[in-house]
């Protein structure tokens, strides 16, 4: 990244089309609505949340974020939604694909079918139901952004991170072939793995039991949601000519994996 930039980029250049965050009600998301309204574009945040949606708008203004209360796992209303934004908002170049989750920590034996199901349906489907909505006014346009938010969980396994990892490495691969498929398209695809931050992510994987999720970030200096949203940033506000395939960021105090083992290592009690 540019060492001397300090502040938001002008990611918005040459013309300020908007950018469509998904998961945007906490974390990564909702830094990422900031960053992207900071530096002038009008940005689509959407999320199941309604009045976390409602507060960011509150925050950052009517003209400057559209709220889009959406469950992206379903296909009909993705693309209706998508396909129907106001017009300060309806000039989409940029989708963010950051929704996701994992549910559970223990090893696949002890897993539940539900929260594979849930991971599938959101960090799969969810992802391919927003690729597939913006697609034709993308190649329409001939240009377009879309940056999917993988994992270092898709390359190095950890004690739990079987599905979820299994997931990710979707995004991870998806992305590669979408660079295939939309060769000389105008498009840009890229794929942003974070490695251990500090979020809501750890909260919803043990069903809101704060103390497990704690405990995930002893002894650590972990990314913050701040750290990714200026990652996408600097991807989107890159040269046209310049692509960012896939790019890894990790807390300096992590080493591959996670680290460390689950609180409960051989049961999953969810």
């Amino acid at each position: 990244m540019d060492a001397h930039r300090t502040g938001p980029s002008a990611a918005a250049a040459p013309a300020a089309t908007s950018v469509i965050v998904t998961g945007a009600s906490s974390g990564f998301g909702a830094a990422i609505v900031r960053r992207m309204a900071a530096a002038g574009r009008p940005v689509v945040a959407v999320a199941r949340r309604k009045d976390r949606l409602d507060s960011l708008v509150e925050e950052l203004g009517t003209d400057k974020v559209h709220s889009l209360p959406l469950d992206i796992r379903d296909s009909d209303a993705v693309t209706d939604a998508f396909s129907a934004l106001p017009a300060d908002f309806a000039d989409v170049g940029a989708l963010i694909n950051n929704a996701g989750l994992s549910k559970g920590f223990g090893p696949v034996q002890d897993a539940e079918l539900d929260h594979w199901r849930e991971m599938v349906d959101t960090n799969v489907m969810g992802l391919l139901h927003c690729v597939r909505a913006v697609l034709p006014s993308f190649l329409a346009a001939k240009r377009g952004d879309i940056v999917n938010i993988g994992s270092i969980a898709a390359v190095y396994p950890y004690m739990g991170g079987n599905v979820y990892g299994g997931t990710k490495a979707f995004a991870h691969q998806l992305s590669l072939n979408l660079r295939t498929d939309l060769e000389a398209s105008g498009i840009r695809v890229s794929c942003i793995a974070p490695g251990m931050a500090r979020t809501e992510f750890a909260l919803v994987r043990f069903d809101g039991d704060q103390e497990r999720a704690d405990a995930l970030y002893a002894d650590n200096d972990p990314l913050t949601p701040e750290d990714i949203a200026e990652t996408v940033d600097w991807c989107l506000s890159r040269p046209r000519r310049v692509n960012i395939n896939l790019l890894e960021v990790m807390p300096t105090s992590q080493p591959f994996g996670l680290g460390f083992r689950s609180p409960t290592p051989t049961a999953n009690k969810e």
